[in-house]
């Protein structure tokens, strides 16, 4: 009877929690601040001699009579393309608004064959890149797709030792200079970002500065893990679902990153530090989403600057990398409602990946070390389940005895228990300690990017994708592609069948039929999980029926 309890529980917490996921796992998004945006305070007046002009510690020759970088020069001066190759990514920056055209995470592959290309981390097919810049305010303004002329002559550049600098430089007719100066390092996925702005004009120039990020619109995961624009604002993390920005899409706090996640990989921008700005997240033409900074600059009299820094992340969202990265960046991986067993979960993962390098076999180490912390519990509930089922004699003749008359048999019942001092509840305790920690391994398995494309052994090549044998060209049934045969998933669902037949025998005939089609059920429920939760879940069922077994052995 506890096993058909355990069962139905864990049933009922499914739907539940893909309810829960799917409807509330979102907070209410911040309430709209009114005020305008505090600007920041500006840098001190630069100096101009001679077209030579200081942005704090280097001085650089600018000759803006040479060529006039706005937008009707496009079709004179093609826009180069410059390509940065560090250890750890190749990314294409365009002259043309000085955007990201492409970016490749040389780690990383499509997928996990072995002539799988590299991992292009968003999407180009629209013909925009990300990291946009524009600045907007008194008839001055500076669109994302404006021409910002490079300071390097070479096409590729190769970065191995040290740190390298590019610096793309944009005038308006009128005499505002605007700079975006990239900083390139070999061992980190941080690139640093200094935006100037500088008034060379005869009048004050105020506005605003934006820093935008840009991917194709996400597809709908079922609600398993977040995808989409998400933000570390006021101290919290806000991840915004696409179909709430029609009641929402703008956010003013203390921003600490914005950025665009999908399963396994982020691209944020982080100011230097906190500061009160605004995001703002619209989904354009071709589906593609954009995120934006927003911070107001103050006027800008003639010869002074503003300089807005930033740090630009592009690449996997793993726990090893993220808080080496600071600015709460690790924040990023959330495991929803259970984060906090996910993470250790995760670390403790991590660990026993150091000394046995197979996330196969930490699965199951993880999944022995948990089973015997909760060892005590379960004995209490097998030991419970046990003496239930010496008391299924007699339980049987009272219901036949009292079978028309409910409320006697329920009375006699009770007073069964009460007499050989069993507690019909005492396997519960047990199940709802695993509930949360088997959603907790689901959302850390679905998510944790140590499992993409990480073989087992035999035909499990990817943790993170369903058990398949084989490779079928037509459909099956409740199964999503690529079809094969589930065999981890079938002797997952026949343990559990095996678990079912070494419990107390229902009493009530209609529930013992439901019970006999429990194991299908699960089955059917985890032949599209990943292959690593299907492991988790088969070898606890193994430890489960391990201890039952050995528990009733003790009692008969």
């Amino acid at each position: 009877m506890q096993q058909a309890r355990l069962f139905l529980a864990i049933a009922l917490s499914f739907i539940v929690f893909f309810v829960w996921e799917t409807f509330f796992v979102n907070r209410e998004p911040l309430v709209q601040n009114n005020n305008t945006i505090q600007s920041n305070s500006i840098d001190e007046p630069a100096k101009i001699a001679d077209n030579k002009i200081d942005f704090g510690n280097k001085e650089k020759q600018i000759d803006y009579n040479s060529y006039d970088a706005t937008d009707s020069n496009l079709s004179q001066n093609k826009p180069r393309i410059i390509t940065v190759n560090t250890p750890l990514y190749s990314v294409q920056i365009s002259e043309k608004g000085a955007v990201f055209e492409s970016f490749i995470l040389k780690k990383f592959k499509e997928t996990g064959k072995q002539d799988s290309p590299d991992l292009q981390l968003f999407s180009v097919s629209s013909g925009q890149g990300t990291v946009q810049t524009q600045f907007t305010g008194d008839n001055i303004f500076c669109f994302e797709n404006s021409f910002f002329q490079a300071d390097i002559s070479d096409d590729i550049i190769n970065i191995v030792d040290g740190s390298f600098e590019i610096l793309f430089t944009w005038k308006s007719p009128s005499g505002l200079i605007i700079e975006k100066r990239f900083l390139f390092s070999p061992e980190t996925y941080l690139i640093s970002l200094n935006i100037a702005i500088k008034n060379t004009s005869n009048m004050p120039v105020k506005g605003a500065l934006m820093l935008s990020l840009l991917n194709e619109l996400p597809e709908d995961n079922g609600g398993y893990a977040f995808e989409g624009p998400s933000t570390y604002i006021n101290n919290k993390l806000e991840q915004i679902k696409i179909k709430k920005l029609k009641d929402k899409n703008l956010f003013d706090g203390m921003i600490s990153w914005i950025a665009l996640e999908n399963r396994y990989f982020a691209s944020a921008i982080i100011p230097d530090s906190a500061t009160f700005a605004r995001m703002q997240i619209k989904v354009e033409q071709d589906n593609i989403l954009k995120s934006t900074y927003i911070q107001t600059i103050d006027s800008l009299n003639f010869g002074e600057k503003h300089i807005s820094s930033f740090h630009l992340f592009f690449g996997p969202k793993k726990i090893g990398i993220l808080p080496e990265s600071g600015y709460h960046l690790d924040k990023i991986v959330n495991f929803g409602m259970f984060d906090f067993i996910a993470k250790p979960c995760l670390y403790l993962m991590n660990f026993l990946y150091k000394f046995i390098p197979n996330y196969g076999f930490a699965i199951i180490i993880l999944t022995v070390l948990i089973k015997l912390i909760l060892w005590p519990l379960g004995s209490k509930s097998y030991k419970s389940m046990a003496e239930m089922k010496k008391l299924q004699p007699l339980m049987t003749q009272i219901r036949e005895k009292y079978k028309n008359d409910k409320q006697k048999m329920n009375q006699e019942v009770m007073g069964l228990y009460k007499t050989y001092k069993v507690n019909p509840l005492g396997g519960c305790l047990p199940m709802i300690v695993q509930i949360p920690i088997f959603f907790a391994f689901y959302r850390m398995l679905y998510q944790a990017i140590e499992l993409r494309h990480a073989p087992f052994i035999w035909w499990i090549k990817d943790l993170s994708a369903p058990d398949r044998l084989f490779s079928f060209n037509f459909t099956i049934p409740f199964m999503e592609p690529p079809y094969g045969i589930p065999v981890l998933t079938i002797i997952m669902g026949g343990t559990m069948f095996l678990q079912q037949k070494m419990s107390p025998p229902m009493g009530d005939p209609a529930q013992a039929k439901i019970m006999l089609f429990m194991p299908i059920i699960f089955t059917v429920i985890f032949i599209n999980f990943s292959s690593g939760l299907v492991l988790y879940w088969l070898i606890n069922n193994i430890l489960s029926i391990s201890q039952q077994y050995y528990i009733q052995k003790q009692h008969i």
